[in-house]
């Protein structure tokens, strides 16, 4: 505890410990979730593209409607009832793994399969917008300002630690068994998550936006440098979610355990040095931080376009993951700092935050979309560099760093 100074809220530590149950269940699916939908669809990346585009489309024009909802059902229940809708994401992708054994996946609309994939849409839609906007909402007031870089970097330090063990179980499993018992075991984890979560503390928020005002505050002037911000972090993420697993995956010709393996190595490393950057952050300039971090960021994606060998993989991964930490770490409290800011309006900021990192990850499906018409899927992390550079617009927005109360929003 000496990490931290001073006390920390048992609001944090209930969100810290249902976030890292959650984060081993995705964990164990998220390398391989995209590699299944691609050998699913006859190796066809752009109908993989398409699944995400869908799933991300529905999100964003979903949100602002469903968060309204939640101001009867309540933040803390929102959050629970999201673990219903997730296990559930899973258990469908279980039945799919089983159909598939039997039925040939075809674009024909009365496919069981298809019908199944769509519901998935349908399902994970739910999940979003009951967990992230109470979850955002509820690390932002249950985080501090003098320990908020230090506890984001333990919750990043602790899905890292996840991350090294869970994608080499998950490529032991398929090496021995099949898809089946990998998403069994994601449902049956996930609901695990409801031991920390009935232990979080209630947090009084209402959602006072309509859905127009919503959309019309989103494209604000004044929001104009934290929109792209945002727009710019789902646009990357979106290449490090889907395109980066089969691009290893093909690289290392459908080898599921040394996938899993080399990821796990690569995480490994960077585990002590995010808590140390964490604690660094919270008394350094994190816009600083971000500006150099975002650049050799972005040059660790130019440079994976030129990987060629598992050697390769870990090397310029290792770099780029270190990278990402001076990134991310700065960048994530920066965030929670504006949205704390925010007094009772940081459920509409977090609405705001989440709107735009849809809008990224569209655009971004899109341009890879076109690009991969041309060619090989590595030229998109071009896309992924620029978009990383573009969240260094976050550490320019001051408009809304001091705003306490509802009126003045």
């Amino acid at each position: 505890m000496s990490y931290f100074n001073g006390k920390i809220s048992k609001g944090f530590f209930a969100i810290y410990s249902g976030r890292m149950v959650l984060r081993a269940s995705g964990a164990l699916m998220g390398l391989f979730l995209p590699i299944f939908l691609y050998e699913l669809f006859d190796f066809n990346i752009k109908l993989v593209f398409i699944y995400y585009l869908v799933g991300y489309i529905s999100y964003a024009f979903f949100i602002a409607w469903g968060v309204q909802y939640l101001n009867k059902i309540g933040l803390r229940r929102s959050l629970r009832i999201s673990l219903i809708w997730g296990s559930l994401f899973y258990f469908v992708f279980y039945l799919i793994q089983k159909l598939s054994n039997n039925l040939e996946w075809t674009l024909d609309f009365s496919n069981k399969i298809n019908i199944l994939l769509l519901f998935t849409i349908i399902v994970l839609t739910l999940q979003r917008i009951m967990y992230w906007t109470p979850l955002h909402t509820d690390l932002a007031k249950f985080t501090d300002k003098k320990n908020r870089a230090k506890q984001l970097s333990l919750l990043e330090a602790t899905s890292i630690a996840i991350g090294a063990v869970m994608p080499l179980l998950a490529g032991w499993i398929l090496l021995y068994y099949n898809y089946d018992v990998l998403f069994f075991m994601a449902v049956i984890i996930y609901l695990i998550a409801f031991i920390p979560f009935m232990k979080l503390p209630r947090t009084r928020e209402k959602f006072s936006w309509t859905y127009a005002q919503t959309w019309k505050k989103l494209f604000s002037p004044k929001r104009r440098n934290v929109v792209f911000a945002y727009i710019g972090d789902g646009a990357e993420s979106v290449v490090g979610i889907i395109i980066w697993p089969i691009f290893i995956w093909e690289l290392l010709n459908g080898d599921y355990f040394q996938v899993g393996m080399l990821s796990s190595l690569i995480v490994v490393v960077t585990v002590f040095l995010q808590l140390l950057v964490g604690k660094f952050a919270d008394n350094k300039n994190k816009k600083n931080m971000l500006k150099y971090g975002s650049c050799f960021y972005a040059v660790g994606w130019v440079v994976k376009i030129f990987i060629a060998t598992a050697f390769h993989i870990f090397i310029v991964s290792a770099y780029h993951n270190l990278a990402k930490i001076f990134t991310r770490v700065p960048f994530d409290a920066l965030t929670y700092e504006k949205a704390a800011d925010q007094g009772h309006y940081v459920d509409e900021y977090t609405v705001i935050h989440e709107i735009a990192i849809q809008i990224g990850k569209i655009l971004m499906i899109i341009f890879a979309l076109i690009l991969v018409s041309f060619l090989s899927i590595e030229w998109t992390f071009i896309l992924a560099a620029f978009a990383s550079l573009t969240m260094n617009f976050l550490a320019k927005d001051n408009i809304l760093d001091s705003v306490q109360n509802k009126t003045t929003l």
